[in-house]
């Protein structure tokens, strides 16, 4: 076994903003619109569907082998179970746990009053605004994960930031999980579309931590969504199987456009979520009790006129504040989507739909954001501007959530002794002491007067985010990895691609 790498805190120039908050810790109290009987309602459907309905899970003879000996009731296919044995099980799971980075100033603890912040995930495509719109390939691929690394407000790197599609399918999880061990020292996701690609994922993570490390934390996750409406194929339960089994962290997100893969009422798709996600967990902890287990929600309203999916919308708004209050009660980690839009560019209507999508999966307590940056185009997407415009967005998400400060500082005493009534605070010691962080100040926000924007070239922010991301990866430095663990996992690589024929679908 290579050694564990090392570590080390990035220099101030190699970053926005210094490595201060691995992750946001939470000050302001979760928004809680649903009243008792309500969720008591809503709960009673989450039970009957895992009792009376069922779920099911496909494709996977050791998945039903585990239910059956667990004492669940499994016709055929289709599995059912008492909800409060469900209940029990998802009580094994822990409701905060910590995923180690290599660099132990950027581990996050997911759960709880936490939020770590993510960015997109599984867009095919990628565009910017010199280079237009385009498939994605590894050179965007690096340099997203690049920018991600860099920016102080994005707190995890995910994993398919873009699909490098000038990668064989069969190869690219290995060059993607290498890149983000590599280009960043942040934690990251692995590969979960093939029981040996999450396989592949965790041993890398092996290499890359040590199997000491790796036996006491968690340190890779993967990220699954359920087929939803009441499917869970081979594709979750094998990953549950692998990363669970090694005592790593899981995510599953029920993938629901109400309409079509769940009812049109909001109030019964976040019920099958629910029931989707519990089962899962419930799942996971057969396969080994205390496995870290994030519930998902990701529910889109749609066109029921040409079946396109929309953001920001009421109904999916709505959803996150009723999925937060049902998985804080069941207490599961809740991940949720985060800057959603549907639009194509980085426009008026992107910024109004990530807006409302964002608030309300702030203001809900979701643990863990996916699509927190670079999401355009319904997810099919990842904007290069986008990313850097919905990152700097993310720092004025931090400062709400540390809530008000009433600190001694805070109430500033000392200023309304020294500023005589009518008089001003700009220059008094108070101001003086507080200046550079009494305000959260976006860096691609323009408040200065009309003629110094004229002066600047009048650019708007699609101009200065172009600017933004493009100095950022001139200023980017590597972070410092053990030469034997690099060549370690460049070995398995090598070793894996021979074993793997290429494939491209």
């Amino acid at each position: 076994m290579a050694r564990r790498a090392r570590t080390r805190r990035e220099s101030d120039a190699n970053q926005t903003g210094p490595v201060a908050s691995p992750y946001v810790q939470r000050g302001l109290p979760f928004f809680d619109v649903i009243d008792e009987d309500t969720i008591v309602k809503l709960e009673a459907q989450v039970d009957w569907l895992m009792q009376e309905i069922g779920i099911e899970f496909r494709d996977d003879p050791e998945a039903h082998r585990i239910w059956k000996e667990a004492g669940a009731n499994v016709d055929g296919t289709r599995v059912r179970a008492d909800a409060a044995w469900i209940r029990e099980l998802c009580r094994k799971a822990p409701r905060e746990f910590e995923q180690v980075a290599r660099n132990p100033a950027r581990n996050v603890t997911i759960g709880g009053n936490n939020q770590v912040f993510a960015p997109i995930y599984g867009a095919p495509f990628v565009r910017d605004l010199e280079g237009g719109r385009r498939y994605g390939d590894m050179e965007s691929f690096e340099k997203l994960v690049k920018l991600a690394y860099m920016h102080p407000n994005l707190h995890h790197t995910g994993l398919v930031i873009c699909e490098p599609c000038d990668v064989p399918v069969s190869h690219r999880h290995l060059d993607m999980v290498y890149t983000h061990m590599t280009a960043s020292d942040k934690p990251h996701l692995g590969a979960i579309t093939e029981m040996s690609r999450a396989q592949d994922s965790v041993d890398m993570a092996e290499i890359l931590h040590g199997k000491d490390v790796m036996d006491q934390h968690c340190v890779i996750m993967g990220n699954v969504n359920t087929n939803s409406p009441l499917l869970v194929d081979r594709v979750v339960t094998e990953a549950i199987r692998v990363y669970c089994g090694r005592g790593q962290g899981i995510v599953v997100v029920p993938f629901i456009l109400s309409g079509a893969m769940g009812p049109v009422s909001t109030a019964a798709s976040v019920t099958q979520a629910m029931a989707e996600a519990m089962m899962c967990c419930a799942f996971a902890q057969l396969v080994r009790p205390g496995a870290p287990f994030v519930l998902g929600n990701f529910l889109s309203s749609m066109s029921l006129k040409s079946g396109a999916p929309t953001f920001g919308m009421p109904e999916p708004v709505m959803s996150n504040y009723a999925i937060g209050q049902m998985a804080r009660r069941v207490g599961l980690p809740l991940r949720c989507g985060g800057s959603l839009t549907a639009s194509k560019i980085e426009d008026a209507q992107a910024a109004y739909e990530s807006a409302d999508s964002m608030q309300s999966t702030v203001l809900a307590g979701a643990n863990f954001v996916l699509h927190a940056a670079g999401w355009m185009e319904g997810g099919l997407c990842t904007g290069f501007e986008k990313l850097v415009m919905d990152a700097d967005r993310l720092g004025g998400y931090q400062k709400l959530l540390g809530g008000l400060d009433t600190s001694d500082e805070a109430m500033a005493r000392d200023a309304y002794e020294e500023v005589e009534p009518a008089g001003h605070f700009l220059g008094c010691g108070h101001t003086m002491r507080n200046y550079q962080t009494a305000f959260y100040e976006p860096k691609l926000s323009d408040s200065e007067n009309v003629e110094s924007w004229e002066e600047s070239g009048e650019k708007d922010m699609r101009r200065r985010a172009y600017e933004k991301w493009n100095a950022m990866l001139d200023a980017y430095e590597a972070p410092a990895l053990d030469a034997d663990t690099d060549e370690a996992l460049q070995d398995y690589i090598t070793r894996r691609k021979r074993e793997i024929p290429e494939a491209w679908y």
